[in-house]
């Protein structure tokens, strides 16, 4: 992948106007030249006049619109709908409402063609939460008319670090060697090569409902041979929004079962034990139970 590399910014939204219109600034911002990139918004059948928007930044972003009708969660299908029509050699996931520094774009490339093996990249997420906690607070600290600064604000004082932030501390920054690095990749904000995405299958698009989809492309990728790490200059803050912190579990949790069936190894059984294991404690539980890696297993049985 030579130094012209393009990336396709993907990005999903249900009646997130507002959130979408602060993802889209972000993008405008971007370092990296126009013509290095491309925006695809799937639209999962919004009422909110998100399609008005889209068109007010056509002179600011090579842009595309893409519309399915509500027929439910539909998330995996909408970034499959960019996947399909990426012409970039990267994808970059990211979801409405998550506002990117300017300098992120080009970190996702520098990472993928730094990289001699396919990669799977995190973007560094501030201010992420999963019941909309300190939503007001962190309101109150977030310029969204300064990213950058923001980012720069919330770096220097520590506030709101990425929720993953305890695991890069103890396991580094590049956490490809453990035996599922795959939980760690949430494509609120992350990337990789469109080939082998496409390669992979893409999104499971009997996903429908919140929670794990990401999860079930990583694994995936993982077992495909991509290397995990995250970029801490492919920064980022994920804005507060609504959210039904109850419904997301549950709904998570369904999916769970779904994936542990689905591939049937010791290890992705452990996404449906209970009392639930701390995503952050997987690797842990796997080395301790001595539990075989799943190529190791599969290959035995």
């Amino acid at each position: 992948m030579g130094s012209s590399s393009r990336c396709t910014v993907i990005v999903p939204t249900y009646n997130r106007r507002r959130l979408l219109e602060l993802t889209l600034d972000s993008l405008a911002a971007q370092d990296l030249p126009r013509d290095r990139f491309e925006v695809m918004v799937v639209d999962d059948g919004s009422t909110d006049d998100t399609a008005a928007l889209v068109r007010e930044f056509e002179d600011r972003l090579d842009l595309r619109y893409f519309y399915q009708p509500d027929e439910g969660y539909r998330v995996a299908e909408a970034r499959n709908t960019g996947i399909r029509h990426a012409t970039g050699e990267i994808c970059v996931f990211v979801d409405s409402g998550v506002l990117l520094h300017s300098g992120s774009l080009s970190a996702h490339v520098a990472g993928h063609e730094a990289s001699a093996e396919p990669l799977a990249l995190n973007g560094y997420v501030y201010c992420f939460n999963l019941d909309n906690e300190d939503a007001q607070r962190i309101r109150e600290v977030v310029d969204v008319e300064d990213v950058d600064a923001s980012i720069g604000h919330l770096a220097r004082t520590r506030a709101w670090p990425d929720v993953r932030e305890p695991f890069y501390e103890r396991y580094s920054d590049d956490f490809g060697h453990l035996p599922a690095p795959w939980l760690m990749y949430w494509t609120c904000h992350a990337s990789a090569l469109t080939e082998q995405v496409r390669e992979v299958g893409m999104y499971d698009e009997r996903l429908r409902q919140w929670g794990g989809e990401d999860l079930d492309l990583a694994y995936r990728l993982h077992r495909a041979g991509a290397r995990f790490a995250v970029s801490r200059e492919a920064s980022s803050i994920h804005y507060p929004h609504e959210k039904n912190h109850d419904d997301n579990t549950r709904f998570a949790l369904e999916n769970y079962r779904y994936i542990a069936e689905k591939y049937g190894t010791p290890i992705l059984q452990l996404l449906v034990e209970q009392p639930a294991i701390r995503f952050s404690n997987f690797n842990q539980v796997i080395e301790e139970r001595g539990l075989p890696r799943c190529a190791d297993y599969l290959t035995a049985r």
